[in-house]
């Protein structure tokens, strides 16, 4: 202990004063005093390695793919994205899933912390545990499916504990009736389930995405069918410690009279508390009253579109993929004031560009970028900057997209032995 009394001053900055640590010392008896240096230290350390970890980039970009003539397996790349490397926007290695399903779709939306991602493919039902510890040398863990009766996982979000909340859209092989709100561990073995099914309010639904709001005890879904069968126009409210449905809550139209149809990512605000909620037919829309037995949903902005798709949240804006005739564009609002959200930003895209998933970058600086159409072959990095602007990476590209930006998935031989061009979907940054 006498040595840590007599080192050297810590280097951060804290709000007590050199005088007040004297006062202190002459206040508190020497065993008291000690402590309280042992503990200044350990803040001191702690704030540090943050500040230094939140600050630098991600290394790595792992994107989730299937090939575009879906002949051949789906495929994790994991694509060098360190913006001072000489190989920046490279591919650097592949792993194929093994399996003849071909619909690759979503990931998690960041990477956890443990270095296991889930990655689903919607068609089959199946979803795959990749190890991402070593980042150049990605393996498959393993592969499952069905959680008891439910099908055809669609989002998943990781819990504290390692467990992941997933939406899986329905019941059975075929769409006939509403999924659940599963929890699995972390092998994807079935914790429990909830029941989606609330005819009394909306006879079809399909549990698409969520949000988890720990601090309220709460989780909030969405409900959109992957193969457009019928509409819905609902989100439900879930207690979060047993899963229990709470409410399901119908969304108001707005004055185009479907902003409220097909409800897509909810997401959870930095306030830890609020919940807002995109369509795909791209109203925005809180869900109020979380707390209590009676939640609900008012519309708060419309970008009027007519495909909204996965958003991120990055401090106080709400960043959004926009697909409308000839304007699509990836736009930032400022959620500051929930009552009077402002556009901030827009990144303008070509004509036939289809803008679909965003995933942010864990120090908040970029955003990736995929989508479809003109765009189906394309990873884009965008930067954002303080002020809610938005700007394409033109040093993200590699030898395939030429001089264009971001870069193209299409090379006459994949690392892991498949072939030809291959259509990204899910993407998430490695941790720093």
């Amino acid at each position: 202990m006498g040595k840590i009394f007599h080192s050297a001053q810590p280097t951060c900055h804290l709000r007590t004063s050199s005088s007040e640590c004297l006062l202190l010392k002459d206040r508190l008896s020497p065993r008291t005093f000690c402590s309280f240096v042992v503990l200044f230290y350990l803040v001191c350390s702690m704030t540090a390695a943050w500040a230094q970890t939140a600050s630098r980039p991600s290394p790595y970009l792992f994107v989730w793919a299937r090939s575009a003539d879906t002949s051949q397996p789906d495929f994790l790349a994991v694509i060098d994205a360190l913006p001072s490397s000489p190989t920046y926007g490279d591919v650097i290695t592949t792993l194929s899933s093994g399996i003849p399903v071909n619909l690759a779709h979503h990931t998690e939306y960041s990477m956890p912390p443990g270095g296991i991602l889930f990655a689903n493919d919607y068609t089959s039902g199946l979803t795959f545990r990749f190890d991402l510890r070593d980042s150049r040398s990605p393996r498959l863990l393993g592969v499952f499916g069905a959680a008891g009766p439910y099908t055809h996982p669609h989002s998943f979000v990781r819990l504290t504990d390692g467990h992941v909340l997933a939406t899986y859209q329905m019941k059975g092989p075929m769409n006939h009736a509403p999924g659940a709100l599963v929890e699995l561990d972390g092998e994807g073995r079935l914790v429990r389930s909830s029941a989606a099914a609330n005819p009394t309010v909306e006879k079809f639904i399909r549990p698409y995405s969520l949000a988890v709001v720990p601090a309220l005890d709460r989780v909030v879904t969405s409900s959109s069918d992957m193969y457009k069968t019928d509409i819905s126009h609902v989100v439900q409210v879930w207690r979060l410690s047993d899963l229990r449905l709470l409410k399901t809550v119908r969304l108001p139209a707005g004055p185009r009279g479907v902003e409220g149809v097909d409800s897509s990512e909810p997401r959870l605000l930095a306030d830890g508390r609020t919940v807002l909620v995109p369509t795909f037919n791209c109203g925005l829309y809180r869900i109020a009253g979380l707390e209590g037995k009676s939640p609900s949903a008012n519309l708060l902005y419309d970008f009027g579109g007519t495909t909204c798709a996965v958003p991120v949240v990055a401090g106080h804006y709400w960043i959004q993929t926009v697909a409308k005739l000839h304007a699509n564009a990836v736009v930032a609002l400022d959620i500051s004031d929930l009552s009077k959200p402002v556009e901030a930003g827009r990144l303008a895209l070509g004509p036939t560009d289809w803008p679909h998933w965003l995933a942010l970058e864990p120090d908040g600086k970029r955003l990736v970028l995929t989508g479809y159409f003109a765009m189906e072959n394309q990873v884009v990095m965008i930067n954002l900057g303080q002020s809610g602007s938005l700007s394409i990476d033109q040093r993200f590209h590699n030898v395939q997209s030429g001089d264009e930006p971001g870069i193209r998935l299409d090379s006459k031989l994949w690392p892991h032995g498949g072939s030809g061009p291959a259509v990204p979907h899910g993407a998430v940054f490695s941790l720093p």
